[in-house]
């Protein structure tokens, strides 16, 4: 991102998503259209994660979940591993400096024991120089999945109920929902899919039950701040009824006002 998020007209005062979470989805085909390899698809989606970054930054956005890299992409080509891996090590050296400058805090969620120690060692060293920053919180999935979330969570839980500190009665979905990596977040409000594919790769899974889906034929690399402001602004145009009749939602808001 840039040293600094300047100001843009804003999206409507009030319908601004508090957590937006973001399926990267496009790089190799982007790169193959352009008669390119993979990796190189993957170095342009950097230049759109900055730019919406900075696009949620500047429009209130309170958390930006954005998924780098799944447990599952592990099984891709070796030498787009390879890479793939190198280009995170030095987005964490080169980018994070600025997100503290901006006063971003990145969280980095997934299961870290598939990486490297240098690599380790980076992830905590920027969610330390970060962690006080108050504008927007950055989580990155990396070695992520939904399936994996859950059971981690639900092995902590269990545990808890084997040391006898819990009984099976007491296990809530708010109990849960404490254990999962981003628990402790506001759920997503929007979740956006680029590059025309529609369905969530065991993204988030327990957290995106209430979530409104928007999806984007553009390619990751493509998907720049005005890609962003559309996603937004369609999500403005939402009436999100949980469950609500039509009459409850609109008495809802009209409470909130």
């Amino acid at each position: 991102m840039t040293d600094s998020v300047t100001a843009e007209i804003p999206v409507e005062a009030g319908k601004v998503p508090r957590h937006v979470a973001i399926i990267m989805d496009g790089n190799n085909r982007w790169a193959k259209a352009r008669r390119l390899n993979g990796v190189a698809g993957h170095k342009a989606g950097v230049n759109s994660v900055r730019s919406v970054v900075e696009t949620c930054a500047r429009e209130g956005v309170e958390v930006l979940t954005l998924f780098a890299f799944s447990s599952e992409n592990w099984r891709r080509p070796e030498d787009e591993v390879s890479a793939l891996m190198r280009l995170f090590l030095f987005a964490l050296e080169r980018e994070v400096k600025k997100l503290h400058r901006n006063n971003i805090r990145l969280r980095i969620i997934g299961d870290r024991s598939a990486f490297t120690p240098l690599l380790q060692e980076h992830m905590a060293r920027a969610e330390e120089l970060t962690r006080d920053n108050t504008l927007m919180t950055l989580v990155i999935a990396a070695n992520y999945g939904g399936h994996w979330d859950i059971t981690q969570a639900t092995r902590q839980v269990a545990a808890r109920v084997a040391a006898g500190e819990l009984t099976p009665s007491d296990i809530t979905d708010d109990l849960v929902q404490q254990y999962l990596s981003i628990g402790d977040l506001p759920m997503p409000d929007l979740m956006i899919r680029t590059a025309g594919e529609q369905r969530i790769s065991n993204f988030l899974l327990w957290h995106l039950a209430y979530t409104e889906f928007y999806f984007s034929e553009v390619f990751w690399p493509d998907f720049r701040s005005d890609e962003m402001r559309k996603a937004l602004e369609a999500y403005a145009r939402r009436k999100r009824r949980f469950g609500q009749t039509d009459d409850q939602v609109d008495q809802r808001l009209a409470a909130q006002q």
